[in-house]
């Protein structure tokens, strides 16, 4: 294995398909060719809806068991809670005197999750850039593999970086690279084709869970939005998000190429094509669906695997912010 991998995901809920087939399932491959860390980012689940400490508590298990149900193994990868090390917060805030404030301003994700309001915004949304900078340059990462709407802050954390290693003439911080996750792979909102999937989504029927019984996932789907032309044209996706979108679920999930898929299902109609599709992630969401739950059931099973996590991930990162406090000047 040569490089370390670093990614994460929110506690804000349970997972859906579009955090399984648009990362983890493809992290899981990852974690047999690199050093993989695949942590539970629970600092930023504060930054904007403030959750009791009990649902955030709940939250924190679903992840692990989702990451683990999906694929995620313990022995092979590190699975553990942002929280639990301090360092993360600590080299955020020395990350941040090297970060000018103009480089935040130009974040788009903060303009899109701050709202019309943006002085009500907490500063950790408005500073949660450097963090996610802090979390990738402790664990020394090459490799971050990130979605789309990620690449902004990736490339923040490699500016970050190298402003560092200016700094002090070293070459202290590995500059991480982006591991660009299957663009096929992007899953959009039932309800939207233009959206991506989310787990705050204005309409319940817009997402579908990785914990949602069967029963509800064929009425999600079969409650998709889709459009008035007949058909599965190919040529004609790009202009059809809705149709593009649910051919892309069945063709990620089959392993199917879209073409093939849309040849196949032009031979049937829209409710014929929902009823397999339908199938196809029951198929695939059952299984993952079950083991969650096992897994939730026996939740001091999912603590020792969060605590066992973070005394790995302590291993790593108790040099290394030693080490930057030593080329700063800081006497320890």
């Amino acid at each position: 294995m040569t490089g370390v991998v670093f990614s994460g995901t929110q506690p804000s809920g349970v997972l859906h398909l579009g955090n399984y087939l648009g990362a983890i399932k493809q992290w899981v491959t990852l974690q047999d060719k690199y050093k993989s860390i695949f942590c539970i980012v629970d600092l930023y689940a504060i930054t904007a809806n403030k959750l009791s400490a009990s649902e955030l508590k709940s939250n924190i298990f679903k992840t692990a068991a989702a990451y683990i149900a999906c694929g995620i193994d313990p022995e092979k990868s590190i699975i553990f809670n942002q929280s639990t090390i301090s360092s993360h917060t600590e080299l955020s805030w020395l990350l941040g005197c090297y970060t000018p404030v103009g480089w935040l301003n130009r974040m788009t994700q903060f303009k899109d999750k701050a709202g019309s309001d943006k002085q009500k915004a907490s500063l950790g949304l408005y500073s949660y850039p450097v963090l996610m900078a802090a979390d990738i340059l402790l664990y020394r990462t090459k490799y971050v593999p990130v979605g789309d709407d990620q690449k902004q802050h990736l490339e923040l954390a490699r500016d970050i970086a190298l402003a560092f290693n200016n700094h002090y003439k070293l070459g202290h911080f590995v500059i991480p690279e982006i591991l660009v996750l299957d663009h096929a792979s992007r899953i959009m909102s039932l309800r939207d084709g233009t959206s991506k999937m989310s787990k705050s989504p204005p309409s319940e029927y817009s997402c579908i869970n990785l914990d949602d019984t069967d029963d509800l996932i064929v009425k999600k789907v079969g409650k998709a939005k889709t459009d008035s032309i007949l058909g599965f044209d190919f040529a004609t996706l790009k202009c059809r998000p809705e149709i593009s979108n649910l051919i892309n679920i069945y063709s990620v999930l089959s392993n199917l190429d879209v073409d093939k898929v849309c040849e196949e299902m032009n031979k049937y109609d829209m409710q014929h094509f929902k009823g397999e599709l339908a199938d196809l992630i029951i198929s695939v969401i059952s299984p993952i669906r079950e083991e969650i739950n096992d897994l939730l059931k026996d939740q001091s099973h999912l603590y020792r695997v969060l605590k066992k996590g973070t005394e790995k991930a302590a291993e790593i990162v108790g040099h290394n912010i030693k080490e930057i406090k030593n080329i700063i000047g800081f006497v320890q």
